[in-house]
């Protein structure tokens, strides 16, 4: 088979690095950089991608659309795909809840072909191997594993039911992303009481425990604008199988508390926990 040609809506840190492994086994990666931030810019030129002006030309030279962007603009997105009547492979690869990708793949078929997939892991640099869990019609689902072959990006196929990797996806990072909120409220109880050193020394002896990383803390409150809509999305799974969703939609509102530290890098540990205690 040819090698395809692939583009990528809307690049931030993960899509721009999935991309960026996609370029081995694609004729060529694409990307939209009309109205896009200079930091967009910037990470499309270090993957290797290939600049456009328009969604539509986009979409006309693409044989599959890979979707990653904010949990909030999945739908809008794929709204515009569907305007152009896009007729390859659209994988839908946003934190969404199951219902909204079936929703999305209602919208594009039968003129698309929609693969719902869903990213567990860190982006593929320096190292790091997320897995690419995929769901959907079994040749389309072949073609994604075709593309990232002896790339960073690990791919796995769950079956042919659009909705099980958005599930999964939603599954872990309930647990994962909840469980460094619980982190950063213990250490922060702790230190109102100046026992956070101690506390950290008693998490010190059981190291599967994420308790003992209070320094991710500050990683977590620059990644809270992504994490809290990806638990919010994980809460409406919860709530349509019956589940309770309190507890992800607190943990939800609790990392709104940082939602302006955006992507800092250079906040602190200190830093954190002192937003953390503010109303």
């Amino acid at each position: 088979m040819d090698q395809p040609t692939v583009g990528i809506l809307h690049p931030g840190s993960m899509g721009a690095a999935v991309a960026a492994c996609a370029t081995t086994n694609a004729a060529d990666v694409l990307w939209c950089g009309a109205g896009r931030s200079t930091a967009s810019v910037e990470r499309a030129a270090q993957a290797g991608l290939t600049t456009l002006d328009t969604l539509s030309e986009l979409l006309d030279r693409s044989d599959i659309v890979i979707s990653l962007c904010p949990p909030a603009a999945a739908e809008d997105l794929a709204h515009d795909v569907a305007g152009h009547r896009f007729t390859g492979v659209y994988v839908e690869a946003n934190a969404i809840n199951p219902q909204r990708t079936m929703r999305i793949a209602a919208l594009l078929e039968p003129a698309a072909i929609v693969v719902d997939g869903g990213v567990v892991g860190s982006p593929p640099v320096g190292g790091k191997t997320p897995t690419l869990y995929l769901s959907g019609p079994a040749g389309a689902t072949t073609r994604i594993e075709t593309l990232f072959a002896g790339t960073a990006v690990r791919t796995a196929v769950l079956g042919t039911e659009v909705g099980k990797a958005s599930a999964l996806k939603l599954a872990y990072a309930s647990f994962q992303k909840t469980s460094r909120v619980l982190v950063a409220l213990a250490v922060g109880m702790a230190r109102e009481y100046g026992v956070d050193q101690e506390l950290i020394e008693v998490a010190s002896k059981r190291t599967d425990s994420y308790l003992s990383e209070p320094q991710y803390i500050a990683k977590t409150a620059a990644r809270a604008w992504r994490w809290g809509p990806e638990l919010e999305e994980a809460a409406d799974t919860l709530a349509a199988a019956g589940l309770p969703p309190e507890m992800l939609h607190a943990a939800a509102s609790t990392l709104a508390r940082w939602n302006d530290d955006k992507d800092d890098s250079s906040l602190t540990l200190s830093d954190a926990l002192d937003q953390l205690a503010r109303p």
